[in-house]
């Protein structure tokens, strides 16, 4: 049984095509055809003029709709995911906060029940913590903050060998060089984060293996003087490091939309990923303020309630989309591509995931001339937008 999705402009690794058609089997593309000639026996899905894009995929997100993946439970994981599936995220690595070892466990046992549900949009887990600088913690817990013991984190990949998928650390912490060195080995993608860190420290991780800057821009140092000399801080070395991957929070909030565009000149879409850093308040009421004290929003953010300090965003894959092109400056075709294709790659997931093309899996999307969603299909279902059947 094939679906055919004709009727939009269709984005592929090779441009765009116009009045061509997506032909799926199942839950894999079965191929792009350059015509919009009905297939035989195909059910068709009319995309009115939208642009067809792949599905976006987020490293880095920490819940939605009232679930946070820190409560540990199946439920709160299915919640949150469910949510940004039908906001564009096809492909989702729920995110620990700087967590209790136990945290960390439970969050290891819900990953791996949605790993073999062929329904999730679940794919692995992304640990950002615990082992970061207490004063670049931002939002994290300093009193969870903590050296990088081997007692620790070799029993944790034990656990979560084939499901961690991700690791954030600063590099200026005791043990994390050997620490990233060590989940480097179980194929685990390691990521600068809330560090003090400055040219010596990035270039020592990048020489243990660390490829990915977390949240780039936020929680770390740019240049500044070092008694009475000017040094590079983080921001200016991973820019100057070729292979080194950026994520930005592409809000338009977290970091400002020239500082996007500069990094995107740089670092060009292939090295640059879209990320929402989303937590549980994302699709709360605007002006939401969390009952235990700890949060608001407000302007389109989450802030400590203090407002000392952002805790994180409330975006969604299509407004990152959104905020890069009418924001920023950055062409839709790069924006796409760095939503889906880039993350693709960083994660190692690119023969199924990242691209509409042949054999890859059915995760597509459609966005009006405003860049609005209006479709979401995961793996060959409809999840949202099943009046664009023909």
């Amino acid at each position: 049984m094939y679906t055919q999705i004709v009727g939009g402009r269709i984005y592929t690794p090779s441009g765009w095509i116009d009045g061509g058609s997506v032909l799926i089997e199942g839950k894999q593309i079965k191929a792009v055809l350059n015509t919009e000639l009905p297939v035989v026996g195909a059910r068709l899905i009319n995309a009115r003029g939208s642009y067809i894009i792949p599905g976006g995929i987020e490293t880095h997100v920490h819940g939605a709709a009232g679930a946070d993946f820190m409560d540990g439970t199946v439920e709160a994981f299915r919640t949150a995911a469910d949510y940004h599936l039908q906001n564009g995220t096809t492909t989702i690595y729920p995110t620990l906060s700087t967590s209790t070892y136990e945290t960390i466990m439970k969050g290891i046992e819900c990953t791996e029940v949605l790993l073999a549900d062929e329904t999730s949009s679940v794919e692995g887990l992304h640990l950002e913590g615990p082992y970061f600088s207490v004063k670049m913690a931002g939002a994290q817990l300093p009193e969870l903050i903590r050296p990088a013991r081997p007692e620790e984190y070799t029993k944790i990949m034990e656990r979560g060998k084939g499901i961690i998928k991700r690791w954030d650390a600063a590099p200026e912490i005791e043990g994390t060089l050997d620490f990233g060195r060590y989940v480097k080995e179980f194929g685990v993608v390691t990521a600068i984060a809330h560090t003090e860190a400055g040219e010596p420290e990035i270039k020592a991780a990048w020489e243990h293996g660390y490829t990915l800057a977390t949240h780039f821009y936020n929680a770390m140092k740019v240049s500044h003087k070092k008694g009475v000399y000017k040094v590079p801080g983080a921001v200016e070395t991973i820019l100057d490091l070729p292979d080194f991957d950026i994520e930005v929070i592409c809000d338009g909030i977290h970091v400002p939309p020239l500082m996007v565009n500069l990094a995107y000149k740089v670092k060009g879409r292939e090295r640059m990923a879209l990320t929402t850093d989303a937590l549980l308040y994302t699709g709360t009421p605007a002006d939401f303020k969390d009952p235990t004290g700890h949060a608001i929003v407000e302007d389109g953010v989450c802030k400590l309630a203090d407002r000392s300090a952002l805790a994180g965003s409330v975006a969604t894959m299509d407004r990152l989309i959104r905020t890069a092109v009418q924001q920023c400056d950055i062409p839709l075709i790069d924006a796409v591509y760095m939503a889906s294709t880039t993350p693709a790659r960083i994660m190692g997931i690119t023969d199924t995931k990242g691209a509409i093309e042949a054999g890859k899996d059915a995760d597509i999307l459609f966005l009006d001339e405003e860049l609005q969603l209006h479709f979401v299909m995961h793996r060959g279902r409809v999840v949202r937008g099943e009046e664009y059947w023909a």
